[in-house]
């Protein structure tokens, strides 16, 4: 016997939809990306494929309060036009379609930048010369209206566009590589670049859903940032990989710098909070030292202390981020639960759909469901939904009895209807035990039995085996005589299966002998 399959994901904790939007709203490269659509208007001129024309980037910048001058100005400011162009916060009009380039001189007020009619004559000058023929035009785009009047999920959404634009630009090479990879014609050697636009992307999706996965499992951002080394050998190590070997730890290495590189373009739309890679520290570790970094599962690992991981890069999703992968997720078709989101569904639902979450998040989720209802009724639609012989009951049972610890006197009613249950009496009676009740009947030793079976059951339905099972199993047979010489009778489905585990298990090597020979007849009786 065995549980039913776990989710494909634990669920993920995350705010709610207006805090997320201000979130997206204050990311600086949408932020940024709003401010330019705002910007747009009359004087605005963009190449044919949208591209905001070099003379204006200036300006652009300069209504960014960017100093136009700096080199860096112009590049945010481009970054920024690329996300609102594409988000359709900007709205483009290609000079085929019948834009007027010969309007730019009239646009004397136009720009928050202060160009006057000069600068936009001059931005339909040079975006003629960089385009090869006229200018289009861009204006506010009707989506830009939904940053102030949007609801908060309209705005995620825009936000989300924008995400997507974000991860297309960080799967491409830089500009380095693509410079060494020219050829004597000037034109890009893909073969010498070594460039495959859908490998890089599934590489960057398959390193977002490892940060996701270690962050919602309780060892990402609730506890504290991924070392990068951490991430970078997620993708590149086999998991049944004893020692890495050299040639593998070169691969960690540059899958680290790439991630470097990725992850410093990721920030600034709020997707991770980055830390990168220390510089100095190239210079300072030979090549062996850094690849050997790659192999550590975790700060202090590999001879590194927690200070030294650090200098290798730490990265973290933020709840806007475990919320945009998440939604990537989703439309990928995997499963990916968010807490909260069975709160209006039966306790059936509840029940099953906790019962392959981890501890803590399970019983966020039943307090989120429980939140809602009239106590009474609820917790006997929870008994009523923990029964069952399938492989999945003893798990459910026992979310059950996570989902009752907290309930107070007035579950008690609903409680003791379930006493002479024969699924439910043993879980009934203890939980009117821990509360002191009085008048609760003592348990005769077919329900000790088959509550010690259900129990253990769970816990490997739950857990799997861990070192405190074997505990549980010394604890729950202990005190019975004669234990193994009656509980193979037991009738439940899961009565061989508990005893095979209890044979490999238990820390007492006689019990174990016996629980091997009871799974042996609980078999043939079932057979």
């Amino acid at each position: 016997m065995s549980a039913e399959p776990h989710p494909t994901l634990p669920p993920v904790r995350l705010p709610s939809d207006a805090e997320l939007a201000r979130d997206a709203l204050g990311a600086p490269l949408f932020a940024r990306a709003v401010r330019l659509a705002r910007w747009a208007g009359p004087h605005t001129r963009v190449g044919a494929g949208g591209e905001l024309a070099a003379a204006q980037l200036p300006e652009a910048a300069a209504a960014l309060g960017l100093d136009p001058t700096d080199e860096e100005g112009p590049v945010l400011a481009s970054q920024a036009w690329r996300v609102a162009v594409d988000t359709g916060l900007v709205d483009v009009t290609d000079p085929e379609d019948g834009g007027d380039g010969g309007d730019g001189g009239d646009g004397g007020d136009g720009g928050a930048g202060g160009a006057g009619g000069d600068g936009a004559a001059d931005g339909h000058h040079d975006g003629d010369q960089d385009g090869g023929g006229e200018s289009g035009t861009a204006v506010p785009g009707e989506d830009l209206a939904l940053v102030t009047g949007g609801a908060p999920g309209e705005v995620l959404d825009l936000w989300l566009a924008a995400l997507d634009t974000v991860l297309a630009d960080a799967a491409v090479p830089d500009l380095d590589d693509l410079v060494d990879a020219l050829d004597a014609g000037g034109e890009i050697d893909f073969d010498r670049l070594d460039w495959n636009p859908g490998r890089e992307a599934d590489f960057l999706d398959g390193v977002l859903a490892n940060l996701y996965l270690l962050t919602v499992s309780g060892h990402g951002a609730s506890e504290g940032p991924i070392p990068l080394p951490v991430l970078a050998a997620s993708m590149v190590i086999p998991e049944d990989m004893g020692e890495p070997t050299d040639a593998v730890l070169e691969q960690v290495s540059d899958a680290m710098m790439r991630l470097d590189d990725q992850f410093r373009q990721l920030e600034p739309i709020g997707l991770v909070e980055f830390r990168p890679v220390d510089e100095a520290l190239m210079a300072e570790t030979d090549e062996e030292e850094f690849a050997a970094a790659g192999s550590a599962s975790g700060p202090g690992a590999g001879g590194f202390d927690d200070e030294d991981v650090s200098r290798y890069g730490l990265v973290r999703l933020t709840p806007l981020g475990l919320y945009g992968i998440r939604a990537r997720m989703l439309e990928a078709g995997v499963t990916a639960p968010a807490v909260g989101e069975l709160a209006d569904k039966g306790a059936d639902a509840l029940l099953d759909a906790v019962s392959g979450y981890p501890e803590g998040a399970a019983q966020a989720e039943i307090e989120q469901w429980l939140a809602g209802r009239e106590p009474l009724g609820a917790v006997a639609e929870l008994l009523a939904a923990a029964r069952g012989a399938d492989a999945g009951g003893p798990l459910r049972r026992l979310r059950c009895q996570q989902a009752l610890a907290p309930a107070g006197p007035e579950a008690e009613e609903a409680v003791r209807a379930v006493l002479d249950d024969a699924e439910l009496g043993g879980l009934a009676r203890v939980w009117l035990s821990e509360r002191g009740a009085a008048d609760v009947p003592a348990p005769d030793g077919a329900m000790v039995f088959w509550l010690t079976v259900d129990t253990i059951a769970a816990q490997l339905a739950a857990d799997g085996e861990t070192a405190e099972l074997p505990l549980l199993m010394s604890s729950l047979t202990e005190h019975h005589t004669g234990f193994f010489d009656q509980v193979w009778r037991v009738d439940h489905p899961a009565t061989a299966y508990v005893l095979e585990a209890m044979g490999r298990m238990h820390p007492d090597k006689k019990s174990a002998k016996e629980a091997r020979k009871a799974a042996f007849k609980a078999r043939s009786r079932q057979a």
